[in-house]
């Protein structure tokens, strides 16, 4: 994924009901949320001079519920560090190589040389060949793209992996030239969108697209369009043409093609996300890139694609989704967005959480909170500390209504905590209330200290119950901690 200069057709709506984004549930920073979820996949891209080796990503990935990586070249090192892991990976091809491709022999060439020598040991399930290929306007490389799709598929059948491997082309949503509502979705006149089509039908390939709402959010920042966009509540918007309701613009983004495909005569070809995600970290004239939307996207996304809820017209199934991207890459060009897509950092740590990690010890070691560790403070004059009440009432694991907040169990070790308070506050929450002259600074002790923040963070990485796990230290309560001026947020 070279560039995501998306061009955005979906615009969407409504008056919505915003979360309260701090950073909450307790950091349970390793309940997985699926156990390797078959539709969950993540990008690898490699432009930085500061990432791990391959051997050191296949095993870090092999801690996570990610089933599936998507490479944006043929790297025989990656290949080889993946063999016998059980990741699946989606094999990329550049732009720059697609003329090339459009002769037979060369393609029989490549999948001698860049796929043959690493299956079956290594699970290879896909080869996209270039990126928005039609977004690039270059007349000569996209006549050249279907016929390279072609030879690389024949050269798979003469080695007889043509079933096993799959070959498809990701697009822009710049692919439609009509997307509002979703049921009036159209290819754009520009494309053989048909041909391409054909060929997908008949060798059983996906269409692979890249939706990203946050530029669609970009382009329009309103407070409608961001809850629409981060899948958070909202009134919904509803396609008279078919009588369904869209509650994220992802679904829409999605039903827009099938229609798109339908209108042309293609029912039976599956779509599969090849990217889409949200920055972490912008320039300050990049709306909406923030730490906390980037856990608000990825973290609803997750749970959605893997859920089997599907789209609105297309219900009950997984969505095959790539998210972009696997590490944040410093020598990405572009505005500060562009190298803060990752979901880990460089060092192997989650740039945030959204329940990838199957358990608590494959989590990364808390970032240490800056100005030292909490030290005991004498009564304010005129009175003394007031501690928060006690909190009773026991855990609760599911509450089906109601608000809900992340507190620390009785008895929690204090080193335990600690870690709990550094990590949460290492994560990008508002830790201010709990420094010296905030509302929630006293009592001035670990415990009370790390409640605050592991709420906090529980409540701003989507309220999941793997949020508030922390090493099992963190418990769910409908009971309001608040104290005093000090107000422990919730939604």
């Amino acid at each position: 994924m070279e560039m995501r200069v998306k061009a955005v057709t979906i615009t969407i709506l409504l008056p919505v009901i915003l979360y309260c984004i701090p950073c909450g549930e307790s950091g349970g920073r390793g309940k997985s949320l699926v156990q390797r979820s078959p539709a969950l996949g993540v990008d690898y891209g490699k432009t930085a001079d500061n990432l791990p080796p391959p051997s050191a990503v296949a095993k870090m990935v092999q801690n996570t519920t990610i089933s599936k990586l998507r490479l944006y070249e043929a790297d025989p090192a990656i290949l080889q560090a993946f063999a016998n892991t059980g990741i699946g990976l989606v094999v990329g091809i550049g732009n720059d190589q697609i003329p090339s491709l459009s002769q037979l022999t060369v393609a029989q060439n490549w999948i001698k040389n860049n796929i043959v020598p690493f299956v079956p040991a290594t699970d290879i399930i896909g080869i996209l060949v270039g990126n928005e290929v039609l977004f690039t306007g270059d007349g000569a490389l996209i006549s050249q793209l279907l016929p390279a799709l072609q030879n690389l598929h024949t050269a798979l059948v003469g080695v007889s992996l043509d079933q096993q491997i799959k070959v498809s082309t990701p697009h822009s949503m710049a692919i439609l030239s009509t997307s509002v509502p979703p049921s009036a979705g159209r290819f754009s006149e520009n494309f053989d969108m048909k041909s391409l089509l054909d060929f997908l039908q008949k060798i059983g390939a996906p269409l692979m697209i890249n939706p990203y709402p946050y530029f669609a959010y970009k382009s329009n920042p309103t407070d409608q369009t961001l809850a629409y966009s981060l899948f958070k509540p909202n009134p919904g918007f509803y396609d008279t043409n078919t009588g369904l309701t869209y509650t994220n613009m992802f679904d829409a983004q999605l039903d827009a093609v099938y229609s798109a495909m339908k209108y042309l005569g293609y029912t039976g070809i599956d779509i599969v996300v090849a990217e889409t995600g949200w920055p972490s970290v912008g320039d300050p004239t990049e709306a909406g890139a923030s730490l906390q939307n980037a856990i608000a996207y990825n973290g609803n996304l997750i749970k959605h694609v893997t859920s089997m809820a599907g789209t609105p017209l297309r219900p009950n199934r997984y969505i095959h989704t790539y998210i972009f991207s696997l590490f944040n890459e410093d020598l990405k060009p572009g505005p500060t967005s562009e190298r803060n897509y990752g979901l880990f950092k460089a060092d192997m740590t989650m740039a945030y959480d959204v329940g990838l990690l199957q358990s608590p010890s494959a989590g990364p070691s808390p970032a240490p909170r800056t100005g030292g560790p909490v030290t005991a403070t004498p009564p304010r004059a005129g009175g003394s500390v007031t501690a928060p009440p006690t909190r009773t009432g026991g855990p609760v694991t599911a509450p089906p209504t109601g608000k809900v907040w992340c507190i620390t169990k009785p008895g929690a070790d204090e080193k335990t905590l600690e870690a709990n308070l550094n990590y949460a506050c290492g994560q990008g929450i508002d830790c201010r209330p709990i420094q010296p002259g905030g509302p929630c600074y006293s009592p001035n002790t670990v415990a009370c200290h790390a409640a605050y923040a592991m709420n906090a963070y529980y409540q701003a990485a989507g309220r999941n119950s793997w949020n508030c796990d922390f090493g099992q230290t963190g418990t769910l309560t409908s009971t309001d901690p608040s104290y005093g001026g000090c107000v422990y947020q919730t939604v």
